[in-house]
């Protein structure tokens, strides 16, 4: 992060804006709205600024800033915050050394390397407060996106908020366990309790809240705790689903491998508790039996614990066997299916897996074979016509070129090695399997990245030629003696 978020209490404290024009007045009612005494140092004030004025909500210091100026009418207390919103630079730059000589946060409008803070762009439901920032780095769209949320979150959303901090004090009395008030607002607030506060049936929400309050003391108990096996998809966070999203934000503790990127890790709030599990080949920060029994502690403690997997959890995620201890010690889990690698890599890779020209079945094969597990079969695979996923490959990627071939596959069949799939890095290497191995070495390809042979390679060339001459070719099909009809 840029910046940190925080909302501060300015109720009754002195604040200053620098400046009288119209950017200033923005500024100047933000100060307002939270409630703070309102300074402005200014030769002038425009309209805006004037009405303030007239209103009794700013007082106004009719000179240009210096420090003089600010020591001579904050004679008390300096002001707790400073903005600057001046066409003059020496002003601005003025007041933005004087702020930082006397330890004040200071916002130059516009200027964000004199910036202490920043302003976000705001949706208001008071008490409930959304900020949203950019760091400073496109004001237009986190104007954008306020407006999406604008839409999105009703106004009744400051009733909700209100009703619940009504009756803050009254959970607390009645249940005396932070564990215990977390899951009672956690049960409310994800029933029809919402929506009949935010659409103004104020009278049922209370009556829905109440009943659950005299319940209160089944919420003293050590809550039962659950496991989530969730999916979290080849990499690019946006292909979650919704589902694990909502899980992973009701997480008490996250257990995630290295599979999982970064920013899905940071979905989880930030209070649940996070814990590396990582596996790599021959390098595991917890043997999987200890990650099987990690869940079932934290479960027994009355845990919700969120189980990120890379891809699917039920293809080549272990998810199977963790599922199976659950069970075996009882305790509930959900599993959530993800988008595994196969589909996710290869759609962002410009191919898909099957074509009526190219291959109408797909293999999914783990190239890492565990000690005792039988061996790929390889005469199978090259025999089939399917389109040939390796999962963990790229060691044995040598293995892999040589049974195909051995068994009857071209050395010119396409091959694609995936690597960072779906993410920002994201970087695909065609070759054929002949040169699979040769093309590894030489552009020094480590896990994790992804094997694909298989004649459907062919469509990603097509693809990209049709891109590079701005047109897709695409071919209708005649039907024969039939009414239906094509709409383009």
């Amino acid at each position: 992060m840029d910046y940190l978020p925080i909302f501060m209490n300015i109720k009754d404290q002195p604040c200053l804006i620098v400046g009288g024009g119209v950017v200033a007045a923005r500024k100047a009612d933000l100060f307002i709205q939270s409630g703070a005494r309102v300074s402005v140092i200014a030769p002038e004030l425009k309209a805006e600024m004037q009405r303030f004025l007239a209103q009794g909500k700013i007082d106004w210091v009719r000179a240009e800033f210096s420090a003089a100026i600010v020591q001579q009418n904050f004679v008390q207390a300096l002001p707790k915050l400073v903005i600057s919103a001046t066409d003059e630079q020496a002003v601005n730059l003025a007041a933005y050394e004087f702020c930082q000589k006397h330890d004040i946060p200071v916002n130059v409008a516009d200027q964000t390397e004199y910036c202490d803070f920043i302003l976000p762009a705001i949706v208001d439901r008071s008490p409930m407060t959304i900020a949203i920032s950019t760091g400073g780095r496109s004001p237009v769209l986190a104007r954008v996106m306020k407006a999406r949320l604008e839409a999105m979150i009703p106004h009744g959303f400051a009733k909700l908020t209100d009703l619940v901090g009504q009756y803050r004090d009254k959970v607390k009395d009645a249940i005396q366990s932070l564990d215990g008030r977390k899951a009672f607002w956690e049960k409310l607030l994800d029933s029809v309790f919402i929506d009949k506060a935010v659409h103004g049936k104020a009278q049922e929400a209370q009556a829905m809240l109440e009943k659950q309050l005299e319940n209160a003391g089944q919420f003293e108990q050590m809550p039962d705790g659950e496991v989530y096996i969730i999916g979290a998809g080849p990499g690019d966070p946006e292909l979650m689903t919704f589902k694990a999203q909502r899980l992973l934000q009701q997480a008490d503790v996250v257990l995630y491998d290295r599979l999982v990127s970064d920013e899905i890790v940071d979905l989880a709030r930030r209070e649940a508790e996070r814990v590396y599990v990582g596996k790599k080949s021959k390098h595991h920060a917890l043997p999987q039996e200890e990650i099987c029994q990690l869940l079932v502690d934290y479960a027994k403690q009355g845990k919700k614990v969120a189980r990120l997997k890379g891809g699917d959890p039920y293809i080549f995620g272990r998810g199977g066997e963790e599922v199976e201890v659950l069970a075996s010690a009882g305790i509930d889990y959900q599993v959530v299916p993800g988008i595994t690698a196969a589909a996710g890599c290869a759609a962002y890779a410009d191919f898909p897996l099957t074509h009526r020209e190219f291959s109408q079945s797909v293999a999914l094969v783990t190239g890492h074979q565990q000690e005792g597990a039988a061996a790929i079969d390889y005469a199978r695979l090259a025999s089939s016509g399917d389109t040939m996923v390796f999962y963990m490959g790229i060691k044995n990627a040598p293995k892999i070129q040589a049974g195909l071939i051995a068994h009857g596959m071209t050395a010119d069949t396409p091959a694609a090695i995936i690597e960072k799939g779906t993410r920002i890095d994201q970087k695909v290497t065609v070759t054929s399997l002949g040169k699979l191995t040769e093309t590894i070495n030489q552009n020094r390809i480590k896990p994790p990245a992804l094997l694909v042979v298989g004649e459907v390679i062919k469509v990603r060339e097509r693809i990209l030629s049709a891109k590079q001459q701005g047109i897709v070719p695409f071919k209708f099909e005649q039907v024969a003696q039939s009414d239906h009809k094509i709409a383009v």
